[in-house]
């Protein structure tokens, strides 16, 4: 396809932001139950549960604008899993584990935050302000997940520094 208006772009980063979406989903499981510990499990199912919602928001969004839900392949949001899949294998403590658990979670958390803010920036420009502002609830809930991600952080680090 190609881009030859903000209108273009803006879809083809729905697209793609709806695959990551995807790939998180696929990719939670994994992580909650590689966690050790029971906040960070909790953390992580909350998140697929919440993930899941995004989605379904997204379905919505793509309904606003009368188009039908579609993926385009992220390559960010894949690298970023398989960077976190690489926790999963290597030898490690299980407090060095929660830790580094959290710090890929986080790399999500923060790639998923930058691409919701950049299409809600994008929903403003062109006039879509309901969609701006599904986008911008889905960019909160990022946010809080990852404040959350970053309390469980400080007593897994604390953890990981006396394994």
């Amino acid at each position: 396809m190609a881009m030859q208006s903000l209108d273009d772009l803006f879809v083809h980063e729905l697209k793609d932001v709806y695959d990551a979406e995807h790939q998180v989903v696929k990719a939670l499981p994994k992580m909650a139950k590689a966690a050790t510990s029971s906040d960070l499990q909790a953390a992580f199912e909350d998140h697929l549960e919440q993930s899941k919602g995004h989605i379904d928001r997204l379905k919505q969004v793509f309904d606003l604008l009368s188009r039908k839900p579609a993926r385009e392949s992220c390559a960010g949001m894949q690298g970023i899993i398989s960077e976190g899949e690489k926790v999963l294998e290597e030898d490690m403590s299980d407090d060095v584990r929660d830790a580094a658990l959290i710090a890929a979670a986080q790399r999500v958390e923060h790639y998923e935050m930058a691409g919701y803010g950049t299409l809600r920036t994008y929903a403003h420009l062109l006039g879509h302000a309901e969609v701006a502002q599904l986008l911008q609830q889905t960019l909160d809930e990022e946010e809080i997940t990852d404040k959350k991600l970053s309390q469980i952080a400080n007593g897994a680090n604390q953890a990981a520094m006396s394994a």
